[in-house]
């Protein structure tokens, strides 16, 4: 009896649940509410003004490649690619963007006024794209910024003033544009770590205040129309200076002594230019060098042995120069290139009457300011009497 009760149980279940499932099908499934759409970034003052300059950066490029700004949409620009946010210097309850990094963009473009609402911004990198026109004034209201990276663009018109307006810059790299005319002297007065403005059309003359940097790094290459000397004062660089590079710069100068002071430089480029003299036996003071570049200048004379006993040395070049003499020493420093010389015994050396030519030149002499002096006159000849003088 438990049994059939238990069996006519499931069965009325069973009518139960399949009447159920027909009743629910004969009727109109209700009416779910549609989902919310996502809410909307809520951003403060500082991000709002930012979403302007982002948009007008945006308007600006003509040519996105890679599509770095096709997110660039909608008022988060937290999310934008290549934009990065943190908590505001003076405020850490508000965000704002503090860094824009779009560089080996292949980005084709101007760069708009606008940027200059980015006012929090520490770090502007755009190099390797293909910007055109001026740096924008407005970039002289971004006191916060610590980098600025603009180097392989096509970027024209005068040195970019607006870098001196900046108080906490320490990163300047604006090589390879097309930048032109004078470098202001106060450049090297601003307390920067690191300055590149190589690779420009600039023309001007190393100033006096060149020495009063606080760099470590500073490349002034191929800026064939620079010129200037190097001053005695250059050892007062002493206490930052870390790398010069001033390859192809129509340098017409000595070698001061006081370079020697120079104790933290690892490396020295000053190849591919005018200088003359002799090399200062005072470069094995610095016994950071690493690298030592003198090629393709008119230094003669012979190398100072210090120079290739530096510990650290890996790399000295003195090729095409007029050299005479070199310590064997010198041949244990693990990479030297001494070819187009003047030393004997030596492969690849210039023609012996090339050689003679040149020590027959009038011997160079440095002025105070390091500069190569003009030859002093030569001596009047005798007067020539038509007569012979009177004897008294």
């Amino acid at each position: 009896m438990t049994t059939g009760m238990n069996s006519m149980a499931a069965v009325a279940f069973l009518a139960l649940t399949v009447a159920g499932t027909l009743l629910a099908s004969a009727q109109p499934a209700p009416t779910m509410p549609p989902p919310s759409p996502p809410a909307a970034a809520t951003n403060n003052s500082r991000l709002e003004k930012a979403y302007v300059a982002l948009q007008a950066l945006k308007r600006a490029i003509t040519d996105d490649p890679k599509k770095l700004t096709k997110n660039w949409c909608g008022p988060d620009v937290c999310n934008y690619f290549g934009v990065y946010c943190a908590a505001a210097p003076d405020d850490s309850c508000q965000r704002t963007v503090a860094g824009v990094d779009l560089n080996h963009g292949d980005l084709a473009g101007t760069l708009p006024e606008e940027l200059g609402l980015l006012s929090d911004l520490a770090v502007f990198h755009l190099n390797s794209n293909r910007f055109s026109g001026t740096l924008p004034q407005s970039l002289r209201s971004l006191h916060l910024l610590h980098e600025i990276d603009v180097s392989n663009n096509q970027l024209s018109g005068p040195f970019p003033s607006q870098l001196l307006c900046l108080p906490n810059v320490q990163y300047v790299d604006i090589r390879f544009n097309n930048f032109c005319g004078e470098v202001p002297a106060a450049i090297f007065e601003k307390k920067i770590d690191a300055l590149f403005i190589n690779n420009n059309h600039f023309e001007f003359t190393l100033p006096e205040s060149f020495t009063n940097s606080t760099a470590s790094v500073i490349v002034l290459a191929n800026l064939p129309r620079l010129g200037g000397c190097l001053p005695s004062s250059i050892g007062d660089m002493a206490g930052t200076l870390n790398e010069l590079i001033l390859l192809n710069s129509g340098i017409s100068s000595c070698i001061p002594p006081e370079i020697g002071k120079l104790d933290k430089l690892t490396v020295l480029d000053l190849s591919f230019n005018s200088i003359a003299g002799t090399l200062p036996d005072t470069i094995g003071n610095m016994r950071a060098l690493e690298q030592l570049d003198v090629a393709h200048n008119q230094l003669a004379g012979e190398i100072p042995e210090t120079i290739c006993e530096l510990p650290h040395l890996k790399n000295f070049t003195y090729s095409y120069n007029f050299f005479c003499g070199e310590p064997h020493r010198c041949l244990e420093v693990p990479r030297i290139d001494d070819r187009q010389n003047c030393i004997a015994g030596r492969p690849d050396q210039r023609p012996g009457e090339e050689c003679i030519s040149f020590l027959h030149r009038p011997k160079v002499h440095c002025d105070a300011q390091g500069c190569i002096a003009p030859p002093s006159p030569p001596p009047p000849p005798p007067p020539v009497y038509a007569h012979p003088p009177p004897a008294y």
